[in-house]
């Protein structure tokens, strides 16, 4: 097996119905995200084919079918079902006729059918199959979410990431991983958090030990995926450092090509991280509204001193 999506694992999250159960998919996966709707090869053109990706027959393509001749129906299912295939989807409810069943079993393709339209099918089917499938790397830190705001915090073991994320899960915010946070890139903007499935909804506090927070807090103090907007790096204060105290330049960290805003906070005794992290991500959501607190008190300042050299 590759790093594709199982098949199965596509029948069971689209909810498709096999049509030739029959046919062994226990091995077969989908390795590219894309999807493809034969239009163009029902008409017997093949050249630029990618036989590699989903394909997904819909009202249209159905229609074109019924207008072929018997002949040149036989002729074109062969030619389409002749290719590595890894599965083809009927939308809309369609039932596909007993010969295109007959020749794609004879060539081990699965065929399914779903009752969804066509549009909203290939839309669901590419949103899931972008994240299953994108690049993805794993990092030590906890993501939380936070008033909408995906919130990476890291740092060091046992600078008190799991304790800043506890007590936010008690203020109503939600966890979406602890210690392990796998990420991927589902486009050049856009990175998703999630857990591994071993640990997903613990979290590990020191001394304590494994909190099961799904349980303790119900099922709205968890999530399972969580873009990631903001990162806070929590550092041990030291005095000799120079910390901004204005954030009007920004700065960001790098995964996997796509850059995202980050902000050091020094941690010392009596700091409570949990508000800092809340309004580290309000803050966030504001200057993603338009509006920056940095550069509204420089605009001040600056009018205040042009009054005064008048």
């Amino acid at each position: 097996m590759g790093q594709g999506i199982r098949l199965s694992e596509i029948v069971e999250k689209m909810d498709l119905k096999s049509l030739n159960p029959e046919v062994d998919m226990v091995e077969k996966e989908v390795n590219v995200p894309d999807i493809n709707r034969p239009a163009l090869q029902l008409a017997g053109f093949f050249d630029h084919f990618d036989s590699s990706r989903v394909q997904i027959i819909g009202n249209v393509e159905y229609k074109y079918i019924q207008t072929l001749a018997h002949e040149r129906k036989i002729e074109i299912f062969n030619k389409l079902l002749n290719n590595p295939i890894p599965c083809i989807v009927f939308c809309r409810g369609i039932a596909p006729e007993d010969e295109f069943l007959g020749i794609a079993t004879e060539n081990g393709i699965p065929v399914f059918n779903t009752a969804k339209q066509t549009s909203d099918f290939t839309a669901e089917i590419i949103r899931w199959m972008n994240v299953r499938l994108a690049p993805c790397i794993s990092i030590h830190g906890v993501l939380v979410d936070v008033y909408g705001v995906g919130v990476l915090i890291m740092g060091e073991s046992g600078i008190g990431k799991s304790e800043a994320a506890l007590e936010l899960i008690k203020r109503g915010h939600r966890l979406v991983t602890d210690d392990v946070v796998e990420i991927r890139k589902v486009s050049d903007e856009t990175l998703v958090g999630s857990a591994p499935d071993i640990t997903k909804h613990f979290i590990e506090l020191r001394g304590i030990g494994i909190v099961d927070v799904k349980s303790m807090f119900g099922v709205q103090s968890v999530r399972e995926t969580q873009n990631i907007d903001l990162v806070i790096t929590l550092e041990d204060w030291s005095r000799e450092k120079e910390y901004d105290r204005l954030g009007l330049e920004e700065e960001y960290t790098e995964f996997l090509g796509n850059k995202v805003v980050c902000h050091s906070i020094p941690i010392r005794p009596g700091r409570n991280l949990a508000v800092i992290v809340e309004s580290a991500a309000v803050n966030h959501r504001q200057k993603q509204m338009g509006y920056n607190a940095a550069q509204e008190l420089y605009k001040r300042v600056q009018e205040n001193l042009a009054k005064k050299k008048k």
